[in-house]
């Protein structure tokens, strides 16, 4: 019985089925389109869809029922079909007063403000709630792009077309909002919920102001207003979830997840959610799939970008990682977690090098972060600076001292305050039991600031059992070992680093500096070629070859073509392209310059460094407007920056246009009040329109913003210097002095007591700074320079002998005492130029200065082969050049010396010896 009854009600079903199909097969593409708008009014989309999907695939020339597919798609967050089927709702010649506005949103949802803007906007409507509707999008598109003045302007026309129109209110609100005029911008929405108090858009915005001033209650009611006004508003669910992953509470942000779902569970943002929700719950696999479910609807979206590479660095997956994250930023520069993730991830998979590039930019951002500062400190460690590690772990701790939670942080502020020995157990104790390197790396950099190299040496025995398998600890070994000036176990060291990693650049540049102090240039270039064949497109590598060309005789050609290779291998990498602008500057190859300017901007057009660099080169070629361009677009991207305008005014300068140069120095100063650089500028040109008492008073500004530091007593005797006050301006620069013992101060009070008359108290002064700065190098030399300027060679000798004792390995100041003995014919000057060359082979000043000194002795045959070696090194140097003629002239070369000299005479006023050169022609 049971079975026949159950049947009968089978065939029952199936008849049903059947007789429905059946009726369904006779409907009309209007029946259908009818049905649908029923259901449309009773909410239910899913249903009218498919309603209306039938009606089209009977007549797919049904405007109406293209308009409202696209209506009801847009409502369920599927925004490009929806731009489809209004697309071709509007070719079917639809109701534009309809389909506009409406496409409008939907461009917008897209992200693409401009179409909205350029196209759309432009589209003349005849209802007066059409043309609001659509003046309102044009607004928000406006909003979204930056222009407050345009936004601000539709949104008033939309309120002319339709007064009081809600949406209007609410944009302007957005206006106020964005101008951080909270309270204009609640008012505002007050007075348009007053007439509307279903206007949902506007309790959003609502709640998202209330919860930026704090009020995460009232912001979470104001949501669910918007939810009573619209149930399926889903920027409403969506700032709910959001709120709810925010404040930790991760079981609400479930059911209010769940709610939204049941609205729109395709929806991108939907989706999206699921993904951080996902990851905040840990779980990394699920998030992925959401995730890339998500960038399949939008793939270009930044935020789902950033959670992708957050999701493949959880799960270890550090390339994808980074080419999520790269994307990221050529995209938003200023999303400080995609950054702070792709370092990490570099640094994890063993590439300090481009996490030190990738942590560059954004040095000068990061000093209230101490989480940036500490991985910062951790970057530099990986790469090898010690030093700068523990700067950067010490601000981080004492920008955070108090956190519990971060003993390192506790430990290293400890440090800060002189506490060593508390801090170093602390720091051992955390780095035994923690399976991080964090705290590793914090004691060894500041056991290697402090020089302290055994203990050094064994912690980096810790940080090795914890990653056995990472180059890093035999590197730091190996830092350790040239502290305790063990090369040979240092170069065992960094060469176990780079068995472990071929690649590894920190310890192939070490052992290259350690190969050319031994004046083995072919292994140092064997070097970066054994990380080039591991890494056949690193950077870093690709330059250390371009630059020890260089150094060792490289034509520019040669040298420029190797860049070339780096920029070849890595097309969107900054450094090399900088690198090539920066070596043709360097050479006065303006021209060539230009063109690497111009290649690195095409590539790289909002890159910060290649801007500065491309304006460099547009003004070392007089390309005075472009340069300015160029610098104009940097502080766009760059507004906290006063640098921009500094080479603005730099700019103008050389243009002559000193009053733009002062407005572009206040520009600079409106940025950063205390840019010494701005000041200075500012008071130069005060000085130059003989506005004395503001350059002063400009001075004593900065005095007052930094009383412990030099610059302000420096810039104010450097007035009075100017105008020849020697009096005053030595009494600035003491000034200075009693508040920072700082050599360059004391360089200047000498000069002006001798430019003043008064020799005798210049040398008193000299004397007693010498007797209380004895190591003071600097100042030495200056005396030695001065002396021999005034060719008073046997003070200027007695100095270099003094700087010769302390450094006797430096080829500049061999170089010099050589020189200052010869003058006096000391007998000892070729040995000291000897040594000087040796130290620093094929270097075009000492080889002229030793070539002159042969010839004078009689070895005339090597003194020209070096002479004329140098004028081959360097073709543009006026000074050896002459030196080489005059050798010539004392060799009885004729030929050869008019030849030069004819050269030099050339060069007119640029060669200030002319008459010597016209003497020695005439005597030829």
């Amino acid at each position: 019985m049971t079975i026949r009854k159950y049947v009968n009600k089978a065939a029952a079903s199936t008849l049903l089925v059947a007789m429905i199909l059946a009726g369904c097969g006779g409907e009309t593409p209007e029946s259908m389109l009818a049905s649908a708008r029923n259901y449309m009014a009773n909410n239910d989309n899913k249903a009218a869809a498919i309603q209306l999907k039938n009606a089209l695939q009977k007549n797919p020339d049904l405007g109406e029922a293209r308009f409202l597919l696209g209506k009801t798609l847009l409502d369920g967050g599927e925004s490009t079909s929806a731009e489809i089927e209004l697309r071709k709702a509007k070719d079917l010649n639809y109701s534009a007063d309809q389909v506009v506005p409406l496409l409008a949103r939907t461009q917008l949802m897209l992200g693409q403000p401009k179409k909205v803007t350029e196209d759309l906007a432009k589209v003349q409507l005849t209802s007066p709630e059409s043309k609001a509707d659509l003046l309102v999008t044009t607004g928000q598109a406006y909003l979204m792009m930056g222009n407050i003045d345009a936004s601000q302007t539709a949104f008033d026309e939309a309120l002319t077309a339709v007064p009081g129109y809600g949406p209007a209110l609410v944009g302007q609100a957005r206006i106020k909002a964005v101008k951080r005029d909270l309270p204009g911008a609640l008012a505002l929405l007050e007075s348009a919920l007053e007439k509307s108090p279903k206007l949902y858009d506007a309790w959003q915005l609502k709640g998202d102001i209330l919860y930026a001033q704090g009020d995460a209650k009232g912001a979470t009611e104001a949501y669910r207003k918007a939810l009573e006004g619209k149930a399926d508003y889903l920027p409403a669910h969506s700032s709910l979830v959001t709120r709810f992953l925010q404040d930790g509470s991760l079981d609400e942000a479930g059911k209010q997840l769940e709610a939204m779902k049941k609205v729109a569970p395709q929806h991108p943002q939907t989706i999206l959610l699921q993904a951080q929700l996902s990851y905040r719950q840990k779980n990394f696999k699920a998030a992925q799939e959401s995730v890339q479910k998500y960038l399949g609807a939008i793939p270009d979206s930044t935020l789902g970008l950033q959670l992708a590479g957050a999701i493949e660095y959880e799960l270890k997956s550090y390339s994808m990682a980074e080419t999520y994250l790269t994307k990221v930023l050529s995209k938003t520069p200023e999303l400080g977690l995609a950054r702070r993730i792709l370092i990490a991830s570099y640094l994890r998979s063993g590439q300090p090098a481009k996490a030190l590039a990738t942590l560059q930019p954004v040095l000068d951002k990061i000093e209230k972060d101490s989480n940036m500062l500490a991985l910062a400190g951790e970057v530099y460690m990986q790469n090898g600076d010690a030093e700068k590690a523990g700067d950067y772990f010490s601000k981080a701790a004492a920008l955070d001292p108090t956190n519990i939670g971060k003993r390192t942080a506790v430990a290293l502020s400890q440090l800060v305050e002189g506490e060593t020995s508390t801090a170093y157990r602390e720091l051992e104790e955390i780095a035994s039991v923690d399976t991080g390197i964090k705290a590793d790396m914090a004691l060894i950099a500041s056991q290697l600031r402090s020089r302290k190299f055994d203990q050094a040496l064994k912690s980096i025995a810790g940080l090795e059992k914890k990653q056995p398998e990472n180059p890093l600890a035999p590197y730091l070994r190996g830092i350790a070992l040239l502290g305790k000036a063990d090369k040979p176990a240092a170069s065992k060291s960094f060469e176990q680093a780079l068995v472990m990693n071929p690649a590894y650049f920190p310890a192939a540049a070490i052992l290259a500096n350690l190969d050319m102090a031994d004046k083995k240039p072919e292994d140092a270039k064997k070097r970066f070629e054994g990380v080039l064949a591991k890494d056949p497109k690193n950077v870093q590598a690709l330059l250390a070859l371009a630059e020890l060309r260089a150094k060792t005789g490289g034509k520019l050609d040669e040298v420029a073509g190797l860049i070339d290779k780096a920029i070849v291998a890595n097309p969107s990498e900054a450094a090399p392209r900088i690198a090539l602008i920066g070596i043709y500057m360097g050479a006065k190859e303006t021209k060539k310059a230009l063109v690497a300017a111009q290649d690195a901007l095409a590539v790289l057009p909002n890159h910060p460094q290649v801007l500065d660099a491309a304006g460099r080169a547009q003004q070392a070629a007089g390309e005075f407007n472009q340069a300015l361009a160029t610098y104009g677009k940097l502080a766009t991207l760059a507004p906290n920056s006063p640098q921009p305008y500094l080479r603005m005014a730099e700019i103008q300068v050389a243009a002559k246009n000193k009053e733009a140069a002062m407005q572009d120095l206040r520009k600079a100063l409106s940025v950063k009040s205390d840019s010494v650089e701005a000041q200075r500028g500012i008071m130069m040109l005060d000085l130059d329109a003989g506005r004395t008492a503001e350059a002063l008073a400009m001075a004593r500004q900065i005095q007052k913003q930094r009383p412990k530091e030099a610059v302000g007593y420096m810039l104010e005797g450097d007035a009075h210097a100017l105008k020849k006050s020697w009096n005053e301006a030595a009494t600035a620069y003491r000034n200075g002095l009693k508040q920072n013992s700082e050599t360059a101060l004391a360089v200047k009070l000498h000069a002006v007591l001798v430019a003043g008359g008064g020799s005798g108290e210049a040398d008193r002064f000299a004397d007693s700074w010498i007797k209380e700065h004895a190591k003071d190098l600097q100042f030495r030399l200056y005396l030695a320079e001065a002396a021999t300027a005034r060719k008073d060679y046997a003070t200027a000798s007695k100095h270099y002998r003094v700087l010769v004792d302390a450094q006797p390995n430096n080829p500049a100041t061999l170089n010099n005492l050589a020189w200052a003995l010869a003058q006096n014919k000391d007998p000892k000057a070729i040995e000291f130029a000897e040594k000087a060359n040796k130290l620093a082979p094929d270097q075009p000043a000492l080889m002229d200065t030793l070539g002159v000194l042969l010839v004078d002795k009689g070895d005339t045959a090597r003194g020209l082969e070096l002479l004329q070696k140098a004028v081959s090194l360097a073709p543009q140097s006026a000074l050896i050049r002459f030196n080489f003629a005059k050798a010539l002239v004392k060799a009885g070369k004729k030929d050869e010396a008019k030849r030069e000299l004819d050269e030099l005479a050339k060069l007119g006023d640029k060669f200030p010896a002319q008459a010597e050169v016209a003497k020695l022609l005439q005597g030829l």
